[in-house]
Order: structure tokens, then sequence, then C-alpha cells
């Protein structure tokens, strides 16, 4: 193993024994927000730890048969020993290598979906709301729960733009691939001529702010409009100025909340999504620093670039990025997105390590 390499995890070893001293220390307990915090690094750092001990093992296996093979009547012991401890540290070393990336702060925060209709008109509004049911399935697949929070339903039908909360453990881990545009190709219920359309949506995925005052903002630097919910929503709906639309001056961000009958909880779902929209921009801009020139901005929240074409006719999904193309476009608009999620956690895996090799 490179040395640098081998000196970082050593480090991060101390680094566990310290965390987990200092999770013993009863100032420690007393403090919440820093036992909290103590704690998910000492969970992150666990399987790393744990896999360097099995690792100096074999490297205490390997010394000890190397100074056996000497010995005529342990020599054939020696040698299966040898072989062995050699590969079960060959096969230690790029799981070390793995969790020796540094995971993104943000993978186990929900998120704020937002999809919006673009080229394509109604078609593409039919489209949005196909994402929509999309990711919907797969967040039931995954255990996870939502609630929209605004929608913008199309004249035929759809979204023009919907956003959606979703909750539960990794969300924005496994959902941060989504930022971007997707294309799709498919002949509209509308064409009589049976051609193929080409529409598009936008995909932003922002994580959502822990704590009020992770994000800061002024409230003098608010103009907080309200006025009656349109659609869905029974009796109460167009009778009270329910519904909330919050604009950052500095910024020129906008925001609102209709799905609550109470002013004062569409205004606190309206607050939390512009703090994740602004921690969004502040992520974005790190990530641009970080990975300037690599192939995945993954966590960026770029609506500008196509990532993904959904092409109905042929049954085929291509994401652009990892030239990935599968021809199981009927299941994964079932929510079956594992099959998408995955090789893309993958590249972005390998791409980290041979940036961290590179730097080695």
């Amino acid at each position: 193993m490179n040395p640098s390499l081998r000196g970082k995890l050593e480090q991060l070893a101390e680094r566990h024994a310290e965390v987990t001293a200092l999770l013993a220390d009863p100032d420690t307990q007393n403090d919440q927000a820093r036992f909290r915090d103590l704690s998910r690094e000492y969970a992150q750092l666990e399987p790393l730890v744990a896999r360097l001990g099995a690792y100096r093992e074999a490297e205490a296996a390997i010394a000890s048969a190397g100074e056996l093979l000497s010995d005529p009547e342990m020599k054939d012991l020696a040698a299966d020993e040898l072989a062995d401890a050699e590969a079960r540290r060959e096969a230690l070393e790029p799981e070390l290598l793995r969790l020796l990336v540094p995971p993104d702060p943000n993978d186990q925060r929900n998120v704020y979906l937002e999809i919006r209709a673009g080229t394509g008109g109604a078609e593409a509004a039919l489209f949005a709301a196909d994402l929509l049911r999309m990711y919907l399935r797969y967040a039931e697949s995954q255990g996870w729960r939502h609630e929209i929070v605004s929608a913008s339903e199309g004249e035929l039908g759809g979204y023009k733009e919907v956003v959606v909360r979703i909750a539960g453990h990794g969300v924005y881990a496994r959902l941060k691939f989504e930022s971007g545009a997707h294309r799709v190709q498919r002949v509209p219920e509308t064409e009589s001529q049976g051609r193929v359309h080409t529409s598009a949506c936008t995909v932003a995925i922002l994580p959502e702010a822990e704590a009020v005052d992770e994000v800061a903002v002024d409230s003098n630097d608010l103009r907080v409009d309200t006025y009656r919910a349109s659609g869905a929503g029974g009796q109460h709906v167009n009778k009270t100025d329910s519904a909330v639309r919050i604009t950052h001056l500095p910024t020129g961000i906008v925001v609102e909340c209709q799905d609550e009958r109470s002013q004062h909880k569409n205004r606190a779902r309206a607050l939390a999504l512009l703090q994740a929209k602004l921690l969004s921009d502040a992520v974005a801009s790190q990530v641009a620093e970080r990975t300037e020139s690599r192939r995945l901005q993954v966590g960026s929240g770029d609506r500008s670039e196509r990532i993904r074409t959904y092409n109905f006719p042929q049954n085929r999904l291509t994401d652009h990025r990892i030239n990935l193309t599968l021809y199981k476009l009927d299941e994964i608009m079932l929510g079956q997105l594992d099959q998408v999620v995955e090789p893309l956690r993958h590249e972005q895996q390998a791409d980290e390590l041979a940036a961290l090799m590179s730097d080695a």
C-alpha cells in the first residue's frame, strides 16, 4: 500500500480512539449536539478501523510465516499460511481504500426534490408526473416518507412544477445523482401521426438544512406574501390566505408552500425549503471547486446539463455521464432505480479514490 495512504489510515485510527474517549467523557454526554456529532463520526470511522485491524493481523501473519520459511520442518505449513495471509491482505486493501474516501457530509440528510417541466409543453408536464411517480415508488421501496410541499399542475395534466420533501435514512446519498436535465423521447397521447417527440424536465435534489440556524437567513432579507391556495384541498381551498410565498431578496430565490391549511405551517415549510436552496448553492460552489475537471458533478444541483435520456419506444434508459445504457426503462419507471443509482455511486467512489491516490 502507498505509504502516504497508509499514514492517512493510521491517523484516522488515532482519531477513532480519540472520539471513543470523548464519547465516554461525562462533559460530552451532557452536550447533546456534540455527543450527536461525535457519535456520527464514530459510526463513520468504525468500519475503517475494523478493516485496518484485520489488515494489520494479515501483515503480522505474513511476517510470522516469512520467518518460518527457513525452517525445513515448518516450510510447507508456513508457505500455506503465507499464501492465505497475502490473499487476505490483498482482499482487504481495496476495501480500506474505499473506506478512506471521506463521506459526503450531506449523505444522511433528507431532501427536497424539485421537478420542473422544460421544453415540450404539455408533454413535458406529463413527463414530470411520470418522474415524480418513479421517485415516489423508489422512496416507498426504501422505506422513506414523502410529502408534497407545493405543486403547479399542467393544463392537460401532470405538473409544471412540483416540490416534494423526502425523509429517511440516506436519502441524499442515493438521490444526489438525479440533479440535471432529464430528456424523454416518446409518442405523446395527443400525437395522431405516431411521431416520436422529445421533451425535457429538470430535476434538483436539495439537501435539507438540519437546523434553523445552520444556514443564516436574516429576516430583513425576506419578503413574505400570502395568497389563497389553489387546486385540490377540499372545502377550505380559496377561503383563507393560507399559502405562503417567500422571496430571498439578496439572491432572488423564491419558494412557496400551499399544502397545509395553516399559514403558520406553510411559512415554516417554505422557510425550510429556502434554507435548503441556500445550502444547496453553498454545496454547489464547494463541489465545483473540488471537482472542476471531473465528469460527475454530483450534488451540484446543476439543472442545465442533460444527464439522462428516457427512450420509451426502445424501452431504453441512457445515463450520459457514465455511458450507461439499460433496456429496462419499464422497470425503472416503476421505481426500480437502484440499477441506475448503484453504478453512479460506484463511479463516484472510483473518481474520488483516483483523486485521493493522485494526491498521495
